[in-house]
């Protein structure tokens, strides 16, 4: 959890931004974060970031497109050292909220806060985002950030009190996510996402205005195109989930490969990992020459980085039971044997 001085501290620069834009993952965590500042703020353009591993320095080209004052970075763990020196060039603050472990050198003019480094709950920040905002319309949108991430947030009994339509009665994050109706909005959300970069800015056009929950579950005019790509999606996601489902055996991983262009991975391994939570998870997208992996087990990262370390060009990291990572589709085999090998000494 963030510190009060440091929630004070970030109210202050947003109040200061008159025209800010806010950088968030590609994912439920980011986007549920930039809504919850955005419309806390009444101010601000929002630009989803689906550049992997890192922020690129190509995203700097947008804050001079949209004459920015400020910047925040949501739910990135790694930014391009280039990207700082072009927002330094320009003398534009940066205020970056992240939960990651940091996986680079922090410069020291960026405004930096991260829930890793207080306590051992590692809230996503979403959750933060709704500690600072700190306004009850939106705490449906701070759950759907919060059961995406798989964590179960203080806040849930209030949400059970004033949604209790879209809520189940538990403590299980990932319960909540795929038994409930809030859960079904973190769904089309996550779907919604994986869409072209018009669409994904007319669905945040959209969830910026929206006043309760069930304008996004209804079906109207204003989010047709939402539904339609979350259809879209979901049809072949539940045929690769039942494909997974096929081969799961009794070996305690459940080594899962798919191909195609669109990258729904991480739902995969989450939801696999709800059927299975014994097992480790490994899911691979291979499109082109390259292979994105996502993967779920308790304690995985450190397996995961020593696997990696003598391939060349793999890269990878993220939490302790959840990692993401990319690298040739020639190296999947040898990546596999390192893996097995570093589980089983």
């Amino acid at each position: 959890m963030l510190t009060k001085k440091q929630i004070s501290e970030i109210r202050e620069h947003l109040e200061k931004a008159q025209n800010p834009i806010f950088f968030f993952d590609n994912d439920n965590d980011g986007l549920c974060s930039f809504l919850i500042l955005r419309r806390y703020l009444g101010r601000g353009k929002g630009i989803a970031v689906k550049s992997f591993p890192d922020m690129n320095a190509e995203y700097f080209r947008r804050v001079n497109e949209l004459n920015a004052d400020y910047i925040f970075i949501l739910d990135k763990p790694v930014v391009n050292e280039e990207f700082f020196e072009e927002a330094k060039k320009f003398n534009i603050p940066v205020v970056w909220i992240d939960h990651h472990e940091v996986q680079v050198k922090i410069p020291n003019f960026i405004y930096y806060y991260n829930s890793a480094f207080h306590g051992k709950k590692n809230e996503p920040v979403t959750y933060l985002c709704y500690k600072i905002a700190d306004k009850k319309e939106d705490l449906w949108l701070g759950v759907v950030g919060c059961i995406s991430d798989r964590f179960f947030p203080d806040f849930y009994k209030d949400f059970v009190k004033l949604y209790p339509d879209l809520s189940v009665k538990s403590k299980d994050a990932f319960t909540v996510f795929y038994k409930s109706q809030i859960g079904n909005i973190a769904k089309i959300f996550s779907f919604a996402l994986k869409d072209t970069t018009s669409n994904v800015m007319k669905l945040i056009y959209f969830l910026v205005g929206v006043k309760t929950p069930y304008e996004v579950l209804e079906e109207t005019n204003k989010n047709k195109g939402m539904h339609y790509r979350f259809k879209q999606v979901y049809r072949k996601y539940e045929k690769l989930v039942e494909k997974a489902k096929s081969i799961a055996d009794d070996d305690k991983i459940l080594f899962f490969q798919y191909g195609g262009e669109m990258s729904i991975s991480a739902d995969l391994s989450n939801e696999l990992t709800y059927l299975y939570p014994k097992k480790i998870i490994i899911v691979i997208k291979v499109a082109g020459m390259k292979a994105n992996l996502s993967l779920r087990g308790i304690k995985i990262r450190e397996p995961f980085l020593k696997a990696i370390k003598n391939i060349e060009g793999a890269t990878g990291g993220g939490h302790e039971n959840a990692v993401g990572g990319q690298m040739r589709i020639e190296d999947i085999e040898k990546f596999r044997e390192n893996f097995e090998r570093e589980i089983n000494s």
